[in-house]
């Protein structure tokens, strides 16, 4: 066991967690170590947010291929697959050029924590080693829920297998309609696959106001989709050629056969198994996370949390955010947590985006507002895009004026959510947003008359 000397900050974790706070950390002065037991870059680069919009975005094009004549799904996949690696090798090969360029030491192995000051990595070549730090940051992350009726394998697939299929499957069952499942499900869909979608909810998209998810709804429909909600999924018969999804909804049962099932009903933190929490007396709750305070501390000083292993929603940009308060904080600079704006996005067709406090949210806590509205379907930029399905919704003190929350359903949603983040974040009003002069024609002028309605 060969010893190492002593790091300022080590960080366990690769991800957009991760990587950001050992980059953070060395710019702030400090020597730095990353720990990373896979690949670097993490769950989003590799499995995550990057292959699979980049399979999105290879559907897109697809069905633009399609419409102007006759396509070659399987071999469509093929090259959509081998784009999808390409974009994937070239963000994680940038994650690792960022980390050798600010002088972070990469660790490749599993991590074991052994006291509170102290971690051992086991790498299956080189053996195992210790390293010494003053500060550690945990950003293990997080991995898909395994239904104990459904366990992966064979036929039944996490989102980590369905995105490297070789080839497109002539039909799908996707059992969640959450965001990854309502993704990938259009995604396939869009490549020709038979899809189902067993939702055990009242609504996809649970977490988000109807009217926001009505209009996904309707292009699922149109890209071939069945939603069932309600739907409890029982048990599955796998055979050699294809897997008899058994369910029950509104008491009665019902059967889907398909080519493959797609789990996706949500992550599990990376909270257990070999981590060693149990060595230092850092006890997650039930649901596998661990508390922190306002500047990402655990109960143990010198050890801090990020990303999906906390509470809030597990998106990369909060892990990103979260590791960069982590960093400053141990550079004894005065960061605090702030978290008034933190988008969501859902990669849909219609996108939907969401940010800060809803209609219904801000009515519960008796806010006093005013709700302004603007839609696709007269937006000159929004018809010659053929885009016109959508809205933008812009929640507002009804006293004040400040900008307190906004939606936004349709076309390049998850990019204009953005200025209407900065509204919050900045304490704009709407007659801000009304009074800058927005360019026309574009979509940003959707936002500019939400503004006005409110």
């Amino acid at each position: 066991m060969n010893a190492l000397e002593v790091v300022d900050t080590l960080v366990i974790g690769s991800g957009p967690g991760g990587y950001v706070a050992a980059l953070r950390s060395s710019q702030l002065g400090m020597k730095t170590a990353v720990v990373e037991r896979q690949q670097i870059g993490g769950v989003c680069t590799h499995v995550g947010c990057i292959p699979s919009k980049a399979l999105i975005g290879e559907a897109e094009r697809f069905t633009l291929r399609r419409q102007w004549g006759a396509v070659d799904k399987g071999i469509s996949f093929q090259e959509a697959q081998a784009f999808k690696q390409a974009v994937v090798d070239k963000q994680s090969g940038g994650v690792r050029f960022l980390l050798k360029t600010a002088g972070v030491t990469v660790l490749e192995g599993e991590a074991s924590l052994i006291d509170t000051h102290t971690v051992v990595i086991h790498h299956a070549e080189d053996g195992q080693h210790r390293i010494v730090f003053k500060h550690l940051i945990l950003a293990t992350g997080s991995r898909p829920i395994e239904i104990s009726a459904l366990p992966f394998g064979g036929r039944i697939l996490s989102s980590t297998e369905a995105l490297s299929l070789p080839e497109i499957p002539e039909s799908l069952v996707v059992v969640g309609g959450g965001y990854i499942g309502v993704e990938l499900g259009q995604m396939f869909a869009r490549f020709g696959t038979k899809v189902t979608m067993l939702e055990g909810g009242e609504q996809i998209l649970p977490g988000f106001e109807a009217e926001l998810v009505e209009p996904v709804i309707r292009q699922l429909k149109k890209d071939g989709i069945t939603v069932l909600t309600g739907a409890k999924v029982t048990e599955a018969d796998q055979y050699t050629s294809h897997i008899d999804l058994h369910y029950t909804r509104l008491n009665e049962r019902g059967i889907v056969q398909a080519e493959y099932a797609l789990i996706t009903v949500g992550r599990k933190p990376n909270t257990d198994g070999t981590l060693g929490l149990e060595n230092i007396a850092l006890s997650p709750t039930p649901q596998g996370l661990i508390e922190i305070d306002g500047q990402c501390r655990t109960s143990i000083p010198h050890i801090y949390a990020i990303g999906d292993i906390v509470q809030g929603p597990a998106l990369a940009h909060k892990a990103s955010y979260e590791a960069k308060i982590a960093a400053e904080v141990i550079a004894g600079k005065p960061s605090i947590l702030d978290y008034k704006a933190i988008p969501l996005v859902v990669f849909s067709h219609p996108e939907i985006t969401s940010v800060g406090l809803s209609e219904t949210e801000c009515k519960q806590k008796s806010i006093p507002i005013v709700v302004g509205k603007s839609v696709f379907s007269i937006n000159g930029r929004a018809l010659a895009l053929k885009e016109t399905e959508g809205f933008v919704k812009i929640v507002a003190h009804a006293t004040t004026g400040l900008v307190l929350g906004a939606q936004i359903v349709g076309a390049d949603a998850s990019t204009l959510i953005s200025e209407l983040s900065l509204a919050i974040e900045m304490g704009a009003t709407v007659e801000d947003l009304a009074m800058t002069i927005h360019p026309h024609p574009t979509l940003g002028e959707i936002i500019m008359e939400a503004a006005e309605q409110a």
